[in-house]
């Protein structure tokens, strides 16, 4: 079966069915695993390609509507009756899980499926355990744009991610996904932790003095503490399994003598690199 993904979480999903292997072009922002680098590329997931992905003769193209836009590349795929699902946009944490059900479903790999679901639940459920042992949640801050600032709410997979870690969002009174908010705020509520994770930008383009230079940074808590990160925004930000891999790293800074440690190059999912 010849595929095509037109998102990075959707190339991700395809990675943990195993079914790499068979992808034939993926777009510009996909970049895991490693052996998609080799591949045809289609162009940034808002402005894909066309004309290359119907020169492919793909048997199914992987679409999503995660990003407002990217109803012009259903549309362009409905106008030249290439054969494509829409990868189910999730809120949360179990319906990541249940994106992988989804793309089995599509490419007749439902065992290798279902046996990634119930790991992924069971790796959710040891978290939602470990969370209990922790006494004094810590709050925290998750920022994932920053002009103008906007942070996760109530609706938000990084809210879930916050309490299974043993933590608190300290915008999960807002009933949104996203927030747009401001520094004042910020400082008002004044994170035990804070990270900084932009949408699109990676870790080593991610300026902390940005950060350290906003008005009296250097009186918050978590700056006086040295506890703001830099996080890498592809394990918190896409809806793809690797959000464990987030959670894994998040849970191990807050609370290391509860949580497991991070092993590196090593995906629970997959028992191997990643």
């Amino acid at each position: 079966m010849k595929l095509i993904s037109i998102c990075p979480s959707n190339t991700e999903l395809v990675a943990y069915l195993g079914l790499t292997s068979s992808l034939k072009g993926v777009d510009d922002f996909s970049d895991w695993p490693e052996a998609i680098q080799r591949l045809p590329r289609l162009g940034p997931d808002l402005n894909i390609d066309m004309d290359k992905v119907e020169q492919l003769q793909p048997d199914l193209v992987l679409a999503s509507l995660s990003v407002p836009g990217m109803e012009r590349n259903i549309e362009e795929l409905k106008k030249r009756n290439i054969p494509y699902i829409i990868v189910p946009n999730p809120k949360t944490l179990t319906e990541v899980g249940e994106s992988l059900l989804v793309v089995g479903e599509a490419t007749n790999t439902n065992e290798r499926a279902k046996l990634v679901y119930e790991k992924y639940n069971q790796l959710l459920e040891t978290y939602q355990s470990l969370s209990k042992q922790v006494e004094k949640p810590k709050t925290i801050y998750w920022e994932w744009w920053a002009k103008p600032i906007f942070t996760p709410g109530a609706t938000n997979w990084l809210t879930e991610i916050s309490e299974l870690a043993g933590g608190k969002n300290v915008f999960q009174d807002k009933a949104q996904a996203s927030v747009q908010t401001d520094w004042e705020e910020v400082k008002k509520r004044n994170p035990d932790v804070m990270c900084i994770i932009w949408v699109g930008v990676q870790t080593e383009k991610v300026n902390p003095k940005v950060i350290l230079k906003r008005p009296d940074s250097m009186q918050m808590e978590a700056i006086k503490n040295n506890q703001l990160y830099i996080l890498e925004e592809e394990l918190f930000c896409r809806p793809s399994p690797r959000l464990l891999l987030g959670l894994n790293k998040i849970a191990s800074i807050l609370h290391p003598a509860i949580f497991p440690p991070i092993i590196k190059n090593h995906d629970p999912l997959l028992g191997e690199g990643g």
